[in-house]
């Protein structure tokens, strides 16, 4: 339900409460009742001398909370405080507000906290507001400080003044964190070095203009998902369309920005996060399992275990010959055979194509099952859920591209509008190092000396390839100084090319890897060293749609933009009328992890809508190793 229901109710509900009959009691003016917000300001002044907390009705999803508060409250001031009456206030008031409106019910004081009758007619219904504002916790809270201090004659109960407490904090944390500013700890590695895993940051929300959640009644300070209960932490009672408030600028060229997760609007439900599957890109998901129940069902076992083997002993002989271990041999063989076997069989998948997505989309919603590439095997979930735009997960990269853009990527080195791009102090990419361990007697002594003089961490920064060489991954800076180093050593970009047939078309590998990188169609042939030249689109900007651009805007079309496309062989029709062009109704933007090589970004899943932006990551405030403790030098470092 629209938001705008809600806030004819709360306009309409100071006349089926009857204020007008009881502000008398109170010693206020009937009239008074009948000014629409006005009549608020003097509810809240009547029931808890708090005139002021009117203001917060304004706020979406606050102003549920607020509206049950001004009744418990004024209800409490004629004298109903039962568990029964309090209930009654928080959730449906009206038969009571028409008993205070009647001649039975007088104004009375407030609570005489040194009447123990007074204090123990309202403790159940104490207990109950307690309870609601924060489930167990909050009693955990009270009774844990009630060891350390007793109620005092003439003092409010510590079960209410805990309550009152922890009530409007909340309130006061869910508007800061959606309006102003919000906590975000980095869960992966994309944006290293710029931002490492276990850094916790503030994202700014002023700085692009707060957005009106979609979603306003949730559980406060917690995103999608309460934590232990793995239970959704929003309903949908109440919706908002996209609103974004005014804000201190807009989103400039290489600003590090927070977003809902663009893909995320499905969403495999695992709550293991940052582990899990829910926060990956579902689209990607149903493709690998379609592309893995193929090659179970498809590629001839015996074959396959034969050509493996064959691989397998090429590579020991390789080795032998350059006195290389053997560790890698095994994931190096299936590489090579799954690379043959598809070039082989691969057209048989990309001709079934659909019928494999639906039996995958059928086990991921129905049977409830998917391969978690963290674990290796096939694990069970909780199913496909949608999320609401502002309910998606929270991604964090670098925004390098804004809308009417042009950018294209040639062997890693990113372009916009035709020129080389800005590079981060710390972004990085890979290369291929040989020649780096002369001088060095063992690994361990290589190890140590990259990390000690360097800072440079094995696995995380670099490895070793089949052949003895290193795949480093170096920002600018850590790339000059090792060249200065070590004068043999040779660096060479790792780079992968998109594979094609001599007449220009993709042979069947290629096409199947092309439904891994956007537009997730085996007629664009991209990955993240090189991709097509593409236009980021632009709010009200028109582009002529043709079967060869489709799959660049179809999401924005239907997932973005909320519109029915068909797509026939004498045309497209959107909203059921055909059309050869689309203008876009929202502005869009291109972002890339600083970590280019180990990144899952626009280059994976395509464009961010600007509803999906959320704030500017704007400082550092903490940072825990997740290896242990704590970086103390990253502690309140600003964002570049």
């Amino acid at each position: 339900m629209n938001a705008l229901y809600f806030y004819l109710f709360l306009l309409a509900h100071p006349y089926l409460a009857l204020w007008w009959m009881s502000f008398e009691k109170a010693g206020r003016k009937s009239w008074e009742a009948l000014i629409p917000g006005y009549n608020y300001y003097v509810a809240f002044k009547i029931s808890c001398n708090k005139p002021w907390w009117s203001l917060l009705m304004l706020f979406p999803g606050v102003h549920i909370i607020m509206w049950s508060v001004v009744n418990v409250s004024y209800l409490r001031r004629f004298g109903m405080y039962s568990w029964q009456e309090t209930l009654q206030g928080i959730f449906f008031p009206y038969f009571l507000m028409a008993k205070v409106a009647g001649k039975e019910n007088e104004f009375k004081p407030v609570t005489n906290w040194a009447n123990p009758k007074e204090v123990h007619g309202r403790s159940v219904g104490d207990h109950i507001v307690l309870f609601l504002a924060l489930p167990v916790a909050g009693h955990a809270i009270a009774l844990l400080f009630g060891f350390f201090s007793s109620d005092k004659a003439g003092k409010k109960t510590k079960i209410k003044e805990w309550g009152d407490s922890i009530l409007f904090a909340l309130i006061a944390a869910s508007i800061i964190r959606t309006y102003v500013f919000e906590p975000f700890q980095i869960p992966t590695g994309s944006m290293e070095k710029t931002l490492l895993v276990g850094d916790f940051l503030f994202v700014n929300k002023l700085a692009y203009g707060s957005k009106v959640p979609v979603t306003p009644l949730s559980f406060p300070l917690v995103h999608n998902t309460i934590p232990w209960l793995d239970i959704r932490s929003y309903t949908t009672l109440e919706t908002t369309n996209y609103t974004r408030l005014p804000g201190i600028g807009r989103v400039n060229p290489n600003d590090v920005v927070v977003f809902n997760y663009p893909s995320g609007d499905t969403a495999v439900y695992d709550p293991r996060m940052p582990y899990g599957l829910m926060g990956h890109d579902y689209h990607g998901i149903v493709i690998n399992e379609a592309l893995r129940m193929w090659k179970n069902e498809t590629m001839d076992n015996n074959e396959f275990a034969a050509i493996r083997q064959k691989n397998y002993d090429s590579l020991v002989k390789i080795n032998a010959t350059n006195k290389l271990d053997n560790n890698a041999l095994s994931a190096d063989s299936y590489f090579i055979t799954d690379h043959f076997l598809m070039n082989k069989y691969g057209q048989d998948f990309i001709d079934h194509y659909a019928e494999w997505t639906a039996k995958a989309r059928y086990m991921l919603a129905v049977e409830k099952k998917a391969m978690d590439n963290m674990e290796g095997r096939v694990i069970d979930h909780y199913g496909v859920i949608y999320r609401p735009v502002d309910k998606r997960e929270n991604y964090i990269k670098r925004c390098v591209g804004l809308p009417g853009d042009v950018i294209e990527i040639k062997e890693s080195i990113l372009y916009v509008n035709g020129k080389k791009a800005f590079v981060s102090e710390h972004q990085n990419l890979r290369y291929i190092v040989a020649n780096l361990k002369e001088g060095f007697s063992t690994e361990n002594h290589f190890n140590n000396a990259m990390f000690n003089r360097y800072q440079l961490e094995v696995n995380r920064d670099y490895n070793t390839d089949q052949d003895g060489r290193f795949k480093m991954n170096l920002t600018s800076s850590e790339y000059a100084r090792l060249k200065k180093d070590f004068p043999n050593a040779t660096f060479k970009p790792d780079i992968e090319y998109v594979k094609k047939n001599a007449d220009g078309s993709f042979p069947p590998a290629t096409q199947i890897a092309n439904l891994g990188v956007f537009p997730k169609d085996i007629h664009h042939g991209n990955n993240i060293m090189n991709f097509e030249r593409i236009t980021i689109p632009k709010k009200g900007v028109t582009v002529k749609l043709t079967p060869e651009n489709i799959a660049i805007y179809r999401r924005i079309i239907t997932a973005y933009e909320g519109h029915k496309l068909l797509e026939k062989a004498d045309g497209f029709y959107i909203d059921g009328k055909k059309t050869f062009s689309y203008k876009f109704g929202m502005n869009y933007f291109w972002l890339m992890g600083d970590n280019r090589y180990n990144s899952a970004d626009s280059r994976i899943w395509g464009f961010v809508p600007e509803d999906h932006i959320v704030g500017k990551a704007s400082v550092v405030w903490f940072s825990k190793n997740p290896n242990g403790g704590v970086r103390w030098k990253r502690g309140f470092k600003f964002i570049d």
